[in-house]
């Protein structure tokens, strides 16, 4: 019998041929915040390699939200660039979507405009940054900033738009009661800590009309004590579907907290520093990076558990991503009700990945989820260690061992 992942799928008001999607896993590849060449190369050999839908990564939908100087600024002037993007992904039978977002206290001064936002001001180890609170006027300002951010992707010929409300990223600050300590109409009560989402997702579904899918990736539990919790996000997701969402993703972790409960595994510490641009923060990220990016034991569908427990409350489609990389798992979590999964480091590792399964040459992604393909995000390109030539033979000893 064929897995149901080779069938089309419907999200929205798109079908996909089938229902695989590349997760919005962060691609470095957008020097001066712009669109490049290499961008649109490898989003299309993704799309070649068989992918009902590829994914941009974090693009964000104002200045303020800037936090690499190569991460996509998804502004009006991008359009042209982005729709070579777009018609060499459905060149290949593939459709196109975006993660829109706003990184909020991990926003880089120099980047964003001179400024720094959160829900609640503070100093952010993480960073390093010391965001201050945004106010009522900016948070209005930035909702509409995603509402043109749905228009300039519709005009580049994106599909569908991922609204990212996890990770530890502006959405994400609100929801979560560590980062907002709001006592306004922003804050307080899970209610209030709802509502800049809700008005975000309103102004996002009101852009994308009846002709763009709209998805958002949301924690399941935040991974840290006085984080978000999953009880939370089973009525954050009861929330997005009654917003009229087409999908959710089901991701978690906090990247200024709990950065490696995202991925899990264990960060290459080195292998980042040598490549980060900033002289000053390699000694510190050499010496205090596995404190900070703490180790997490890595199994495959390591949210699976929780995810289920958001199947069991809502009806939209959900799309799982973590620790797939066999065909075997796949197909669990298609039986488990999912009715999409995505994909990161199994495509990293061979964008060609998903005609590999249905060919039956491969059933399980040859990625040992060393990392490196994280730790490299500074040099501007989307590597992997097993496949890259000329790794430091000292680094290969490192990423064996810790595989």
């Amino acid at each position: 019998m064929e897995s149901i992942l080779f069938t089309p799928g419907k999200l929205g008001p798109l079908e996909l041929r089938n229902r695989s999607i590349r997760s919005a896993a962060f691609e470095g590849m957008c020097p001066g915040n712009r669109v490049s060449t290499d961008l649109i190369n490898y989003h299309t050999s993704v799309a070649a390699g068989g992918i009902g839908m590829t994914t941009v990564a974090y693009a964000s939908v104002s200045q303020s939200g800037l936090s690499f100087d190569h991460q996509l600024w998804l502004r009006k002037k991008e359009v042209p660039s982005l729709r070579v993007l777009t018609n060499a992904v459905h060149r290949e039978g593939a459709a196109a979507g975006i993660q829109i977002g706003h990184c909020g206290l991990m926003a880089k001064k120099a980047l964003s405009g001179g400024v720094c936002l959160a829900p609640t001001g503070g100093f952010n180890l993480y960073g390093p940054t010391f965001p201050r609170t945004i106010t009522k006027e900016e948070i209005r300002a930035i909702i509409r900033d995603f509402g043109m951010a749905v228009n300039n992707a519709r005009e580049a010929g994106f599909d569908a738009v991922e609204v990212h409300a996890g990770h530890g990223y502006l959405i994400n600050q609100f929801l979560s009661p560590y980062t907002n300590k709001r006592t306004d109409r922003y804050g307080g009560s899970f209610e209030n800590r709802c509502r800049f989402m809700t008005e975000v997702i309103r102004e996002v579904m009101a852009a994308a009309r009846n002709n763009m899918t709209v998805v958002v990736k949301m924690n399941l539990r935040d991974g840290f004590r006085g984080g978000m919790e999953i009880e939370e996000a089973i009525e954050v997701a009861k929330i997005l579907q009654s917003e009229g969402v087409h999908g959710l993703v089901l991701s978690g972790g906090f990247v200024s907290k709990a950065p490696m409960y995202v991925m899990r595994g264990s960060m290459p510490v080195n292998v980042m520093a040598h490549y980060m641009h900033e002289t000053w923060m390699k000694p510190g990220v050499r010496l205090f990076g596995k404190i900070l990016m703490k180790p997490e034991p890595f199994r495959e569908v390591y949210f699976l558990e929780d995810a289920m427990k958001v199947r069991e409350a809502v009806t939209l489609p959900l799309i799982y991503v973590g620790g797939l990389v066999s065909l075997e798992n796949i197909n669990k979590v298609h039986n488990s009700g999912f009715e999409f999964i995505q994909l990161g480091r199994a495509l990293i590792c061979d964008p060609s990945f998903i005609t590999k399964l249905r060919s039956g040459i491969v059933t399980r992604s040859e990625c040992n989820h060393a990392n490196y393909c994280i730790a490299v995000m500074y040099s501007g390109k989307m590597a992997c260690y097993q496949q890259e030539q000329n790794v430091p033979a000292k680094w290969v000893r490192q990423f064996e061992t810790n595989s």
